[in-house]
């Protein structure tokens, strides 16, 4: 299938003539048309089409249908056929009234091509430099940025379930490849467990019985395994995607045991970061995060948050669900810095800023980097009167550390933290805290025989750490930080509106399309109430909580602008 260009972008008279009849206060298709003008040319996704072959559908009239379709949450059916029968549709996409559109199936087959090229990011990129054309994209000034989570499209299965529905999978796949081959080595037994999906299953209730459930299908996965690899197999079966998560699954669930084989005690499983919780999305992960359990993904995104323009998102990350928002913070910023839309200010939650992420920021890219530090939670802080860091007084270039005490470190090293992280290790001397008077304040465990240990960042992430927390204590600053609130109302829109709280399709790079599309729906929705001057609603307040007295209220009880 080969790209032809769609033309130069006129508007067709009669479908101009019928669409100022029918709309004569307009639509959002039609003003971002009038306004805006074209989004998307084909020229823009020429490189994902050969050069020859059967004409294909104007991509750049894809990605707006794609959009749009994300701005009113249409299937792919009904948004094909709003192209065929709308006219505020055929208006924005520059289309005859006769123009009969393309059948549904064009809309996955496009995706499929964007996803394979990160095509999404430029969707919104053509979103963006529209709204920047037009003076509607401000990106000097503030910007804040959540994340939420994400469902995966496959449904959540518990383990017994997960593991009998991948060996019900990969059967399905050898029977289509080499079905007589799997006739002949299949049991008895494995159409009468395996033949139909396993949520018809009833399993027993007892644990005892479970467990040799789960016994049998384990031994049952070990001898398909053992076939497939079979020297004497049909060739390509091992090399099968089903086959493949089948052996991914059992190396991770299962093991022999004296020639037996068991289940792998929960400790003895790979990290949640590279475990499969689906064979039909395996690039879903499982996840926690406060009292919220998921399988699937997350998403990050990132908002201007000007008085006098419209809050646009000008970025989106896509992650798996492990991926923890304090390693996003360089990741955005570097994103940020390639759409040329870098904030003076970058305000976040308490999980994305670290001392790398302060520095780093400032350093790399010029932006204050705003978010609530994690506290000092040593020992010595928590007790009371006892010696903190803060206590301690920092010689940077002599490399050393003088206690309250008035006593000197003897070693400074370099080390890596829990996380990976280079710190400094700092150490005094036995000699000069046995018998020191501060000892009880200064160790929180008196009787220990080890002297008192100091773990220190580096010198710059040192003091950005410590400006931020002495910042974050005064009055300004808390009011300031109020600003950053009004990005759950975007996740909350990005909810309702375009369904993000479940991916419509599986794996990392659909899902991370969805969410690229689901950016550039909600900033189309947003320039167009900027245009038709809707007001920005207020945070809701429940009557009860409208009477909390003045001195009660905090930072993130206050109101604060809601998204258009």
């Amino acid at each position: 299938m080969s790209m032809r260009p769609a033309g130069d972008g006129e508007l067709p008279g009669e479908t101009v003539r019928v669409a100022r009849a029918a709309f004569p206060k307009g639509s959002l298709a039609i003003r971002l048309r009038d306004e805006v003008g074209v989004l998307f040319t084909d020229e823009q996704f020429a490189d994902l089409f050969p050069s020859r072959g059967r004409h294909a559908w104007s991509p750049g009239r894809l990605a707006l249908v794609l959009v749009l379709q994300f701005v009113e949450g249409l299937t792919d059916r009904q948004a094909a056929e709003a192209v065929r029968a709308r006219i505020d549709f055929k208006y924005a996409l520059g289309l005859e009234l006769d123009d009969p559109g393309f059948d549904f199936s064009v809309l996955s087959e496009f995706r499929d091509r964007l996803a394979g090229t990160d095509g999404g990011r430029r969707v919104m990129d053509g979103v963006l430099a529209a709204a920047r054309e037009r003076g509607l994209l401000k990106s000097s000034g503030r910007a804040r940025t959540d994340s939420t989570h994400v469902l995966s499209a496959a449904r959540e299965l518990n383990w017994l379930e997960m593991v009998a529905e991948t060996l019900r999978a990969a059967l399905n796949v050898v029977a289509r490849d080499a079905p007589d081959w799997l006739a002949d080595v299949a049991e008895p037994d494995w159409f009468q467990h395996y033949a139909t999906r396993i949520d018809d299953t009833r399993f027993p209730a007892s644990r005892a019985k479970r467990a040799e459930v789960a016994e049998r299908i384990g031994r049952d996965g070990v001898r398909l395994l053992a076939a497939v690899f079979d020297p004497r197999s049909p060739d390509g079966l091992r090399d099968l995607d089903k086959v493949e998560v089948l052996r991914q699954m059992w190396v991770q669930h299962f093991h022999l045991v004296e020639g037996e084989v068991r289940r792998r005690d929960p400790k003895d499983r790979p990290p949640g970061a590279t475990r499969l919780v689906t064979p039909y999305d395996t690039d879903a992960r499982g996840s926690v995060k406060r009292e919220i359990m998921w399988d699937g993904y997350k998403v990050h995104f990132t908002e201007t948050c000007e008085p006098d323009a419209p809050n646009l998102i000008t970025n989106v990350t896509t992650t798996v669900a492990t991926v923890q928002d304090r390693s996003m913070a360089e990741t955005i910023h570097s994103q940020l810095a390639a759409r040329d839309c870098l904030p003076a200010e970058h305000w976040v939650d308490a999980g994305y800023p670290t001392a790398p992420a302060l520095v780093s920021a400032r350093r790399d890219h010029g932006i204050a980097l705003h978010g609530p530090i994690q506290a000092d939670n040593s020992a010595q802080t928590s007790a009371e009167g006892g010696f903190a860091q803060d206590a301690f007084t920092i010689d940077w270039n002599k490399q050393q550390a003088a206690c309250p005490g008035g006593h000197t470190s003897t070693t400074w090293s370099e080390r890596l933290s829990q996380r990976g992280q280079p710190v400094l290790r700092v150490v005094f001397s036995a000699s000069d805290c046995r018998p020191c008077t501060m000892r009880q304040a200064c160790i929180n465990t008196p009787n220990a025989i080890r002297p008192r240990e100091l773990r220190l960042r580096r010198q710059d992430e040192h003091h950005a750490l410590h400006t931020a927390r002495a910042e974050q204590q005064t009055a300004a600053w808390k009011e300031r930080y109020r600003i950053r609130a009004g990005v759950e109302g975007t996740m909350s829109q990005a909810v309702l509106r375009c369904g993000l709280r479940r991916s419509r399709y599986r794996g990392l790079a659909k899902t991370s399309l969805q969410h690229q599309l689901t950016g550039a729906a909600i900033n189309l929705a947003r320039i167009d109430a900027h245009l038709i001057d809707t007001p920005r609603a207020r945070t809701r307040i429940s009557h009860f909580a409208a009477l909390r007295p003045a001195d009660q209220k905090t930072a993130s009880g206050a109101k604060c602008p809601a998204p258009n």
